[in-house]
Parts: C-alpha cells; sequence; structure tokens
C-alpha cells in the first residue's frame, strides 16, 4: 500500500471526510482491520481563507509547496490536495516534489465523461467557478463544456461555503438556495453538476438535483485508494 499525503485543514471539515473515505475504501478492499496508510499536513484555515481573499496567490503557492515538500519527506508516495480552490498551485506543486499528485479534476472528468456526459455545471468557490485554472483543465485537457452560475447565484454559492459550511453548518434554506442556483443551470443546458468544492457534500445530495451530482470529494479520495493499493492483494 502506497502511503497518501494529504494537504488538508482548508476546512477540516472536508479533511476529515477525506480521512473517513480513504479507510472505508481501504477495509472495503483489504478486510475489517485494514486502515490506510496516511500523513495529514493541517493547515489552519483562518490564515488560508485570509490570503484567499486578499488575492495573495503567491503566498499561498508557498505555504502550498513546504508542506507538499514535508509529506514527502515525511514518507508520502503520493500527494491529494483536500480541495478544489488551491490546485490553483497544483502545478508548482507538482513541479516542486518528486512524487506524484493526483488532480482532483482529473479522476472526476474521468467518471463524468464514463456517463457520456459532456455538459457540466460547476459549483464552488468564486475563485473556482471563475478563475481558468479548474474550468481550463476540465475543458483543454478533458474535453467538457462548463456551465457556471450566474453572477448572483455565485455570490450565494460562495458566501455559504465561507460562512456555513466551512465551520461545520448546513443550513436547509441553503440548501433551497443551491437547488433553485442547480435547476438555473440545468435550463442553461447543464447535463451534470460537478460539486467543485470538497465541502459541499455536505450540504447537497443525488436527491437535490434533477441531473447527476458529481461529488469531488467523494471521487477523488475513492481513486487514490485504488492507486494506493493498484499493487495491493484484496482481502480473501
Amino acid at each position: 500500500m502506497l502511503t497518501i499525503g494529504l494537504i488538508g485543514g482548508m476546512s477540516w471539515e472536508s479533511s476529515a471526510e477525506y480521512y473517513r473515505i480513504l479507510n472505508q475504501g481501504v477495509r472495503d478492499r483489504l478486510g475489517p482491520t485494514a486502515s490506510a496508510s496516511c500523513l495529514l499536513w493541517s493547515f489552519n484555515f483562518a490564515e488560508i481563507e485570509e490570503l484567499q481573499h486578499r488575492g495573495d496567490w503567491g503566498g499561498l503557492t508557498a505555504r502550498m509547496v513546504d508542506a507538499a515538500r514535508r509529506l514527502e519527506a515525511a514518507g508520502a508516495e503520493m500527494l491529494l490536495i483536500c480541495t478544489n480552490t488551491m490546485h490553483r498551485m497544483a502545478p508548482a506543486i507538482q513541479a516542486a516534489v518528486n512524487v506524484p499528485l493526483l488532480h482532483i479534476a482529473d479522476p472526476t472528468a474521468g467518471r463524468v465523461k464514463a456517463a457520456g456526459i459532456r455538459k457540466d455545471g460547476l459549483l464552488g468557490t468564486a475563485f473556482t467557478m471563475e478563475h481558468e485554472f479548474y474550468k481550463g483543465r476540465l475543458a483543454k485537457q478533458h474535453g467538457l463544456s462548463v456551465i457556471v452560475p450566474t453572477d448572483e447565484d455565485r455570490a450565494t454559492v460562495h458566501r455559504v461555503i465561507y460562512e456555513e459550511l466551512v465551520v461545520g453548518k448546513v443550513v436547509a434554506a441553503s440548501r433551497d438556495a443551491y437547488r433553485a442556483i442547480i435547476a438555473r443551470m440545468v435550463e442553461a443546458g447543464a447535463e451534470a453538476v460537478i460539486l467543485g468544492c470538497t465541502e459541499l457534500m455536505l450540504l447537497l445530495r443525488p436527491e437535490d438535483s434533477p441531473v447527476p451530482i458529481f461529488d469531488t470529494t467523494a471521487i477523488h479520495a475513492t481513486v487514490a485508494v485504488e492507486l494506493a493499493l493498484a499493487d495491493t492483494q484484496p482481502a480473501s
């Protein structure tokens, strides 16, 4: 089993989900007492959030690269960034280490395409929905067409993430607001919805959307287990 290095704490609410999914996946494959070999670097998200909203992406990149190097030095054999937004600096992180970084958009796009879907709605932070590091990868490397919400709806999605979900608050009214936003993206042609924020799995379930939902947290962690156990024999 490969040791997985997790760059987390952004927020810890979703990092906890990563830890759960990784360990459940290994247990299902190897037996009831088996668990994942993993290392976690957990940031103080208050510091990360401040830098994000100040637009200090250089400072954030330096911190992320440092975390990746520390995990590699500690024995990590593959890396996961436990947040969609911070994949903005994925190229710099991969260039700084000698172990593979599993980009969250790649396994997600693989699952979307395997379902025969090519036009997707994207929900996430304003950074993920508006900047090209994520949408561009889905389009250029995977051939997907990406629909994002309107300006007003993007503001709502972003606010709910930062004011509620990252602090563990799940509000019924916010779920209703997201359902309406999804309905508008479907009207605009979306055939599925990508939950492009790792906290969104806390709020939304398949029944909240008239089209398929692709949860990046679950997909990312599940594929990481598959890769980590690629040369490991399952329990008999």
